[in-house]
């Protein structure tokens, strides 16, 4: 039966990696697929990996119809054997909605890849909706790390290399950015919490002591 699977992690766990190999182990035995994705790092119309693989693929926009998408490629004589939707967490809870139906009405398997929280640790109404209705949710098995070596749970935009907690929910940025830019860092819950990124780790070990240790 066809199904609706939720691929989940954090920033720098491999989604879009496992999505290009999903879409390479299908196409290489003959199957055709249709590749949405929104805000990838590389630019409009793209799927890529940090590892430096990519490929074409359909930019989702506000208020795209991914079900009458699909419909239109197939009435054109298309063939769609499955589908693969990056960056899902950017789509809104409608189009989670039409990838179901998707799955429901044209029999055909989506896997959609995604974060689970934004750098607020709030859900993303995307994911949200993935939680809710996919036949499956998978969470990825590469583990990214904390810069302490924990396992990294949550993601945290920074500025400088300093974390903030305020903004708008999406912009978009990588974990490889600029220091002086808007990037993203996986942390740990407990440095996520005490808003600890790699920068200020450092920072705090090469301060000076705040008060005079007496010598003997």
């Amino acid at each position: 039966m066809p199904e609706l699977v939720f691929f989940s992690g954090t920033m720098d766990c491999g989604k879009s990696t496992l999505a290009l190999q999903i879409e390479h182990n299908r196409s290489a035995r003959g199957l055709a697929g249709v590749i949405f994705t929104r805000n990838d790092r590389a630019g409009e119309g793209k799927l890529s990996s940090r590892l430096g693989l990519v490929t074409d693929a359909v930019e989702v926009g506000e208020g795209a119809d991914l079900y009458a998408h699909l419909v239109d490629h197939l009435s054109q004589g298309g063939r769609a054997d499955y589908v693969i939707a990056d960056e899902a967490q950017f789509l809104s809870p409608e189009q989670i909605d039409q990838l179901a139906r998707v799955v429901d009405d044209l029999e055909v398997d989506v896997y959609a890849f995604g974060i689970t929280t934004d750098f607020r640790t709030r859900l993303f109404p995307g994911s949200q909706r993935l939680v809710e209705l996919a036949d499956r949710v998978e969470v990825l098995q590469v583990e990214a790390l904390c810069w302490c070596g924990a396992r990294a749970t949550h993601n945290a935009r920074t500025v400088g290399g300093v974390m903030v907690v305020e903004g708008a929910q999406v912009v978009v940025g990588d974990v490889t950015g600029a220091a002086d830019e808007v990037g993203y860092e996986v942390l740990c819950r407990r440095h996520h919490r005490r808003r600890m990124t790699a920068a200020t780790a450092r920072a705090a070990a090469l301060s000076p002591d705040v008060l005079p240790v007496p010598t003997v």
